[in-house]
């Protein structure tokens, strides 16, 4: 069994466990849904003084709620890749068909009701695997890292500065480009519809566009490759992204930022889940930022100094927006993040999010991490 697969049939054997044991287990709908709403604006079940042990400079925590946990995702898209493909970027047999085949619309009807959609807000998460930033804002650590060590390494800049000086410093793009939403805010959502379109108003590429107007509002050059990587091939996707970001770099030796735009998929029990927040009277699809982890086997020495950005975006998002972000998952993952040390992996909202809801969060992850970049000039 793949390294994946074991963390999965652990985290389902955990949240049986938990399931079976919790005293909140009687407040499950008669949906019979098995999750409960974890906004902690909410369901006010922990109280932040009560439940953090100081140890040293950093705050450990021990009892936020567990369940929140039973859905929370590993940051894969509605499909999976292969494990080497998501690890090393290594090109899958089934990676070769890449031909044109024309444009994958955005359905005109989706009205079959298939399943509920849920809306939620992810809150603070507990259990040792997590830690709070200095600032705001998680870590979820899936490695052998201890958190106090990596609590110390989130305290340190990045490495490189940003030039206001007209040459492209932030490179966005996508290695499932093809990734798409919800039409609108609903209770329901159609299967009919697996959540992947060409059009470049309905998928992922909107949700960077609007990143870039503040990126480039303050005066950082950013360049927004749009090129399809997942399509029609979804396997392979990585190995065909990172020769576009390749060459990119060559040619814009300039850019220090690399951030993959992707939207997560998160479901339970057949119904699609919808994270958001509200800003202003507007709702906004959660977002999660992934700082991947050399395990030695890699090539990617230079990890830390992406784990550093990630946490810098993280804290000045929670800060401007508390709500926005889930924990930063850092985990034995590459995504193509050898390329830089300022490369990321960002997931805005899930396929149960609508467009308005993430184009709002582009918006905001844009002014987020443009003042965290003007930090670095």
């Amino acid at each position: 069994m793949s390294r994946f697969g074991r963390r999965k049939a652990k985290m389902i054997g955990i949240c049986l466990l938990a399931m079976l044991s919790s005293p909140f287990i009687a407040s499950i709908t008669i949906r019979g849904i098995s999750y409960l709403s974890v906004t902690a604006n909410k369901i006010n079940i922990f109280n932040k003084q009560e439940s953090e042990t100081v140890i040293s400079e950093f705050k450990q925590i021990d009892s936020y709620p567990f369940y929140e946990d039973s859905i929370l995702s590993y940051g894969f898209g509605w499909e999976e890749e292969s494990e080497d493909e998501v690890n090393t970027g290594a090109k899958s047999s089934a990676s070769t068909n890449v031909q044109d085949v024309g444009v994958k619309p955005y359905p005109e009807n989706l009205d079959n009701v298939s399943g509920d959609v849920i809306q939620t807000s992810f809150g603070l998460y507990g259990g040792n695997k997590y830690f709070n930033l200095e600032n705001s804002g998680q870590v979820m650590n899936n490695t052998s890292h201890s958190n106090y060590e990596l609590f110390q390494e989130s305290k340190l800049k990045p490495e490189f500065k940003i030039e206001l000086n007209g040459e492209p410093q932030v490179l966005l793009m996508h290695t499932h480009t093809t990734e798409s939403f919800e039409p609108y805010e609903r209770n329901f959502y159609d299967n009919s519809f697996n959540y992947r379109t060409t059009d470049p108003t309905k998928n992922v590429v909107m949700v960077a566009d609007e990143i870039k107007k503040q990126l480039e509002a303050s005066g950082i050059v950013t360049i927004h490759d749009t090129t399809i990587h997942d399509y029609p091939s979804y396997n392979g996707s990585y190995q065909r992204s990172a020769e576009t970001v390749k060459a990119i770099l060559a040619q814009y030796p300039s850019i220090k930022v690399v951030l993959d735009i992707h939207r997560d998929a998160i479901t339970s029990d057949g119904n699609l889940i919808q994270p958001v927040t509200t800003f202003n009277g507007k709702k906004a699809a959660q977002v999660m930022i992934i700082s991947g982890c050399d395990d030695g086997t890699m090539g990617m020495p230079n990890y830390m100094h992406n784990f550093r950005l990630a946490c810098l975006f993280q804290q000045q998002m929670e800060t401007s927006y508390p709500g926005l972000t889930r924990p930063i998952m850092f985990d034995y993952r590459k995504y193509n993040q050898d390329l830089t040390t300022g490369s990321l992996l960002i997931e805005v909202g899930s396929h149960g999010n609508t467009l308005e809801q993430v184009r709002y969060s582009g918006e905001l992850i844009g002014k987020s991490i443009t003042n965290a970049l003007l930090t670095l000039t």
